[in-house]
């Protein structure tokens, strides 16, 4: 550290420039600026580490739950005493698992079919007892960051883009040659030509602009080699030189923890992986990191850097294993399913210590399934936890779960000292003293507890992964102060270890807490800081002399005398209500022991003399004494805030050991008193001015909030100060079972002015407003920036929440004002729709051994429910599963997590608890839910969860509602009502009129339920536009409609004219006629014999009856449905005859006839017939397509075989011989066909063409195969991508593969490979794991 104070600190209370004085009076040199960016001494690791440098984290094992940490990484690799750093890598997300469940077996040259259809030869040095191998495949986007993939794909593009100009380059000089050598193209033949060159050119361009890139495949084989599971990777996607990359020069891989080694995808990316095998080798996971905050993190911790000691971490000794909580599929968010697989790691390792800078903001603190497992994982196998408290600050009420909610967990907030400023920071001038970060989160948590535990340093430059492409990087948050702690902490273990003192996470927190260094003079600055700036030297101190204390936690619950509302851990007197008059609390003290106490060892000897003491005794009085035993004790607390000022008011009631003083408190007792002040000013608005503000100063006001309030409007107004300042302002409320509700804003202020902000409130609950100053803004000036602020409250009180039930009748709305006069101008709009569904299957299985057994031993259990979901046309929607969203630390259930794929199993989005919004194309989909949970019985409960598929309205379907002010005003039409004054006190009635039934949305079953927003005041200061969304007003509600049963529509008729007409024999034949013919469409062609069957019944049929178009056209349908069809050729020549008997039963001049005609659509008559002849013309169509095809493949198939014959080298030409007078036979037979009749296929192309639009989605092929034919490559291209591109139905696999085939016949590889890519997105094989 850069001065002589900061290396002369002690643990003294007294010492209020523990962390250094002003850096004005020094500069920093080189090894003071390398010191700041790593801090150390803040938290007294120098002076530890100078009396005890073995004690650096030796012995001591952290598991990392974050983004995934890189082994590869600089300062991770060894420990101080040269053991490895890093002992496991796991990804507990399942985001990079990849079903390696199918087998194969190695051909005689030693090649296998990888799972992406590629040719993988095995290296023969690999042992494979079985000589199975389980082969996979990933697209390698899914597991890198968003911002590796932004740097790949910009560096891919570019390669791209210079072989698409060459090839660009290149048409343009063909069709420039062409035209130079035909002035003036008249002839048919020519036009075509140069329109195929002009095509070729179009498709270069269209291409670039239309790019894409979705990422390369990458194959993986597993197998076992008699004793562990080995793993290769071919990766010669990824690779320039198609000489690297290959499966065979892969060094094999197995499980991270068992030799430790790593793999680099390639030089490109510069991403380290390592592989785990589980499932008997049927599940690969492929482990990278989903972003460098992990990396970060650990290197924070334990960083080595045996020739840069300085940025070495805090315990360059310790060992850690990452644990791999952010799911790659959801950017870095964590899941249920990573947070309890990392549980279970820690455990079956034997960790001391749990990192976890991750978590959220919860509407329960000390709950949830998880909080559950921790608490059994710290109180039973005596793992110390460490998490940060959050980024949510300033204001109060704002920890996050569950580092700052959690009992068994140490909440860590973010600090930074002048030191860090200067260096890390390069601030122009650092602070005089140490502060709390703005952004780091304040308690108390919602049910009193303090939040905070302890503060440490909150930013540092760490190690980073390889693909950053940079050795470290300055990061700063509560995520860098909890290892800042945790490594720390992980000093102490080694210290405990190596001295023989029994580590406990009990009496570890109890040092870290009463040996912290106070930051700020204020008691309520233990909300923000907790017990202060942990110091690492005094802490084991603390712990040499309670080596013989029993390791005991003390649990405080405390239920305020007379209320039955559940206990909490502190005193949280936050209401007006509550600060007006003395109230009674019974505290319960109950010691905790470690599950290993021995009754007669531990539970009966303990007993403690405790002297209590208040704070402050004319506030908050307690007995004096109390007696403690194992089966606790309770004593009684009075609060008296009734003398108090307005504002906030920390107080504390502590206990401490008589026998031994020297402990500190044993247990505290938080008591937070915000004393609101009450407005009263007419119009309602109070006013906070000459507001003085520093860099890192904050300013909280606590307000009564009237009752009749429903939003604030707020002006703020700066002066006196002349470089920017940046001001953070939150608005904080918190209401029983819901989060705290907070409205935040960042406003700069380049020069003094004024600015307005609104923000919605609840009447009658306490508003703490707090402005700040951002830390480092401001830094370098010696202006004092001045504040006034300004707040008025304004409100419109409704009778109830607005749901219209489907009715053609309107919904009564009363409104009244208690504050003022305000203008009753309601808004109303429906612009979400929800569709419920069922799922329509449901499976429960057991999860695999592996990595999904609880520590307790119980086997964890999941449920995946299907739901299938059709939408009608394209769309953003979202899944919506009321029972468990938004919550991930506070609920009682373990994870959840969803796909949404369609028909070619293509994923198109997933989610968890935040589900996202996404752009589906019109089609069917199915949506797979997949809820984890110990308890089957919970399980079956969901069985038939209902899930709700939201997506917004188009704007023109946006419907807004009318308001009236007579009942019958919707079914009128008259008694509008638009806007009116309303008088405070006094009511006024409205009513809302339903959505016109032809303004509802199309293809909106019964049960839906349309949602918008309803507002009904206006806002001061906001334009004519704003006033017109209700969504932009603070004080909006939501609003539902249920969509009713359909109308029902009227027959338009009995029944058919021309059926009626027949006599009952009549009817009778032709329907035993139709039952044949579907009983022959029934029938399937999968074997020989059952191909028989459908022959010989085809046969019967026709004979019965002939020229009968729909049997025949069935006939030719069953032809064209057969696969794996040996003699291609005959079954084509089989396809041509059905065909032409199709063709021959139609009479076509009649149907020309019959077309040329216009018909009444009101003639019932005349419309069946119509209809059956569209059916006609649409067999005619359908065999002449196939006949074509046919015809194409005929000629295709026989060119193949007389070319491969006339390359061959074989000696024995006899069946070459065979085949090429065949070839001849029908060159000869073709000639004499052409001159006699003309080309077979294109007679059958121009008789297709009088009856339909050749370049449709169902025929265009036809036309593709034409310009084929025709070697007119670039036209039959453009035909297809049309037809792709026009097809409104789920992409169609043979489309893509005829495309695939027309870039490699015209020799564009790079267009080629691109569509190769596309062809793994678009058509995996299989669904992905969960």
């Amino acid at each position: 550290m850069p001065c002589s104070s900061l290396a002369s600190t002690t643990g003294d209370n007294s010492n209020k420039k523990k962390d250094g004085s002003s850096l004005r009076e020094f500069k920093l040199n080189e090894s003071t600026f390398l010191a700041s960016l790593m801090p150390k001494q803040e938290i007294g690791v120098d002076r530890f580490l100078d009396a005890h440098p073995e004690y650096d984290g030796r012995g001591a094992l952290i598991a990392i739950f974050d983004s995934g940490v890189d082994p590869a990484a600089d300062g991770l690799q060894v420990t101080s005493d040269g053991k490895p750093k890093v002992l496991d890598v796991i990804d507990c997300t399942g985001s990079g698992d990849i079903d390696t469940s199918k087998v194969v077996k190695a051909e005689a040259d030693g090649h296998i079919h990888g799972a992406s259809g590629a040719s993988l030869f095995i290296n023969t040095s690999w042992k494979n007892p079985s000589g199975e191998w389980h082969v996979g495949y990933k697209l390698v986007y899914e597991l890198f960051t968003d911002d590796l993939i932004t740097r790949l794909k910009k560096e891919k593009k570019k390669k791209w883009d210079e072989k698409n100009q060459e090839e660009i380059a290149r048409a343009v000089k063909q069709l420039a040659d062409f035209d130079q050598q035909h002035i003036k193209v008249e002839d048919v033949k020519l036009k075509r030509t140069r329109e195929d060159l002009q095509n070729r050119l179009d498709i270069l361009r269209r291409q670039s602009e239309s790019y894409d890139d979705k990422g390369p495949v990458i194959d993986a084989v597993v197998w076992h080699d008699g004793e562990v599971w080995r793993v290769a990777l071919d990766t010669q996607s990824l690779e320039d030189d198609p000489n690297c990359g290959k499966l065979a020069n892969f060094i094999p891989l197995t499980n991270y923890r068992i030799e430790r080694k790593y793999g680099v995808f390639s030089k490109l990316d510069a991403c380290t992986f390592v592989v785990n095998v589980y499932s008997d080798g049927n599940v690969l996971s492929l482990v990278t990191d989903c972003s460098p905050h992990a990396t970060h993190v650990a290197g924070i911790a334990t960083a080595f850097h045996p020739k840069e000691p300085l940025l070495n971490g805090v315990a360059p000794g310790a060992q850690i294993i990452s644990c791999k909580i952010g799911d790659s599929r959801l950017g870095s968010m964590e899941t249920g399913t990573g947070l309890i697989r990392a549980l279970i790691a820690a455990v079956e390792h034997k960790c001391d210590l749990i990192n976890m800078s991750y978590g959220e903001a919860t509407l329960l603190p000390d709950y949830g399934r998880f909080v559950d497992l921790v608490n059994e994982v710290v109180n039973k196998h005596r793992l110390i936890f460490v998490s940060s408290a959050g980024n949510s600050g300033p204001a109060l009420s704002t920890v996050g779960a569950p580092g700052g909610t959690s009992s068994s967990i140490i909440g860590v907030g973010a600090y930074v000292s002048p030191a860090m400023a200067a260096g890390a920071h390069s601030v122009v001038e650092p602070p005089s003293e140490g502060l709390e970060y703005t952004w780091s989160s304040r308690g108390p948590t919602a049910d009193g507890d303090l939040g905070v535990c302890v503060s440490a340093p909150g930013g540092a430059v760490a190690p980073v992964p390889t693909w950053t492409l940079q050795r470290r990087m300055l990061m700063n948050g509560t995520s860098m102060a909890s290892p800042s702690a945790c490594g720390g902490t992980a000093l102490l273990i080694s210290a405990m270890k190596a001295e023989g003192i029994p580590v406990s996470p009990y009496s570890v927190r109890k040092a870290l807490e009463n040996t912290a260094v106070p930051i700020g003079d204020s008691p309520e600055d233990k909300l923000s800081t907790g017990q202060g700036l942990m110091q690492v030297d005094k802490a084991f101190e603390y712990l040499q002399k309670c080596q013989n204390v029993p390791c005991v936690w003390y649990q405080i619950k405390i239920q305020q005398s007379g209320k039955t509302n559940p206990s909490s851990r502190g005193i949280y007197l936050r209401e007006a209500s509550a600060c007006q008059q003395s109230t009674e609390w019974s505290v319960q003290v109950n010691p905790k022991f470690h599950e290993d106490a021995g009754n007669f060892e531990d539970l009966v000897p303990f007993e403690e003399c405790i002297e209590i003491h208040s704070t402050e005794e004319t506030v908050v009085k307690a007995p004096d004494y109390l007696l403690l035993t194992h089966n606790g004790r309770t004593f009684s607390v009075v609060v008296d805030p009734s003398n108090l000022c307005d504002g906030l008011h920390y107080f504390e009631v502590y206990g401490i050991d008589c026998k031994a003083p020297w402990r500190g408190p044993l247990f505290r007792i938080p008591i937070i008193i915000t004393k609101p002040k009450a407005v009263t000013k007419q119009p309602p608005q109070i006013s906070f001015s000459n507001m003085l503000f520093q860099p890192g100063h904050i300013e909280r006001r606590y307000i009564e909030v009237p009752y009749g309030a429903t939003w604030a409007e707020a002006t703020m107004k700066t002066s006196g100060f002349d470089t920017p300042r940046r001001f953070y302002v939150d608005a904080v409320q918190i209401c029983p079972l819901r989060r705290p509700l907070k409205w935040e804003t960042t406003v700069t202020f380049s020069s003094p002015a004024a600015k307005s902000f609104a923000f919605s409130v609840v009447s009658g609950q306490t508003l703490e407003l707090v402005i700040s100053q951002f830390w480092s803004s401001g830094m370098g000036s010696h202006e004092t920036a001045s504040v006034e602020f300004e707040v008025v409250f304004h409100g419109i009180k409704v009778n109830q929440e607005v749901v219209l039930d489907g009715s053609d009748a309107p919904v009564r709305i009363d409104v009244e004002t208690l504050l003022v006069f305000e203008e009753l101008a309601p808004v109303a709009i429906l612009n979400k729709i929800r569709v419920p569904y069922r799922p329509v299957d449901s499976k429960i299985n057991a999860l695999s051994t592996d990595r999904d057994k609880l520590p307790s031993g119980k086997q964890i259990l999941a449920l995946t429910l299907t739901y299938k979901i059709k939408l009608e046309d394209g769309t953003h929607v979202k899944p919506q599963i009321p029972l468990l969203n938004d919550r991930i630390y506070d609920t009682k259930f373990e994870s959840q997590f969803y796909m949404i794929s369609d028909s070619n199993k293509r994923v198109y989005s997933s989610g968890d608890v935040y589900p996202s919004s996404s752009n589906l194309p019109k089609g069917e989909y199915i949506l797979q839910l997949y809820l984890r949970h110990d308890n089957v019985q919970i399980l079956e409960k969901m069985r038939h969860l209902v899930l709700f598929i939201e997506r917004n309205l188009e704007e023109k379907d946006v419907i807004r509602l009318s308001f009236f002010s007579q009942p019958d005003g919707p079914l009128m039409g008259n008694g509008s009502f638009k806007s009116s004054s309303l008088v405070p006190g006094i009511k006024e009635g409205l009513y809302l009129g339903p959505p016109p039934k032809e303004k509802l949305p199309k293809n909106a079953p019964q049960g839906s339920v349309l949602v918008g927003a309803i507002s009904y005041g206006k806002l001061s200061f906001a334009d004519q536009g704003e006033n017109k969304n209700p969504e932009k007003h603070p004080a909006s509600y939501r609003i539902f409609y249920v969509v009713p049963p359909n109308k029902i529509e009227e027959d338009k008729g009995k029944g058919s004219s021309l059926s009626s007409k027949k006599n009952v024999a009549e009817r009778l034949k032709e329907e035993v006629r139709d039952t044949k013919i579907k009983v022959l469409a029934s029938l399937k062609q999968e074997t020989d014999e059952e191909r028989s069957e459908w022959k010989e019944l085809s046969a019967s049929l026709k004979s019965e009856y002939p020229k009968y178009t729909p049997l025949l056209a069935t006939i030719l349908e069953g032809l064209v449905s057969r696969s794996n069809v040996k003699d291609k050729i005959h079954c084509d020549e089989e396809v041509v005859d059905a065909a032409n008997e199709v063709i021959n039963s139609i009479d076509r001049e009649e149907l020309a006839k019959f077309f040329a005609l216009k018909n009444d659509p009101e003639d019932e008559e005349a419309e069946n017939i119509k209809k059956k002849m569209e059916l006609t013309r649409d067999q005619l169509a359908e065999a002449l397509y196939q006949k074509g095809l046919a015809l194409a493949e005929i000629e295709s198939f026989k060119l193949a075989d007389l070319t491969w014959c006339i390359l061959s080298k074989d000696g024995d030409k006899s069946p070459c011989s065979a085949i090429t007078e065949e070839a001849k036979d029908m060159d000869s037979k073709q000639s004499t066909e052409n001159r006699g009749q003309g080309d077979l296929f294109e007679e059958n192309f121009k008789e297709l063409k009088k009856w339909v639009d050749v370049k449709s989605t169902k025929y265009g092929i036809l036309l593709v195969t034409r310009e084929r034919r025709a070697q007119r490559l670039g036209t039959a291209l453009k035909v297809l991508c049309d037809i792709i591109q026009d097809d409104a139905e789920p992409a169609k696999k043979k489309f893509y593969e005829l495309k695939l085939s027309l870039l490699d016949e015209i020799g564009w590889t790079h267009l080629a490979e691109y569509e190769r890519q596309w062809m793994h997105v678009r058509f995996p094989p299989s669904l992905p794991l969960f």
